[in-house]
């Protein structure tokens, strides 16, 4: 059974509480070099814990 979408629910609407970003937030979301900058921060931390670590 196949379920239908509801027509009646407006995203981002005045019922949710969540925030909608930014323009900026936005920008930075989907710009591929500072996506892969914080790839290399994110993987550089990680290194950091695992050698404590070990």
């Amino acid at each position: 059974m196949e379920k239908k979408p509801e027509h009646n629910i407006k995203a981002y609407g005045n019922n949710f509480t969540t925030m909608t970003p930014g323009p900026f937030a936005v920008k930075m979301r989907t710009c591929v070099i500072w996506q892969f900058l914080r790839f290399l921060a994110i993987n550089i931390k990680m290194i950091v814990v695992v050698r404590k670590s070990h």
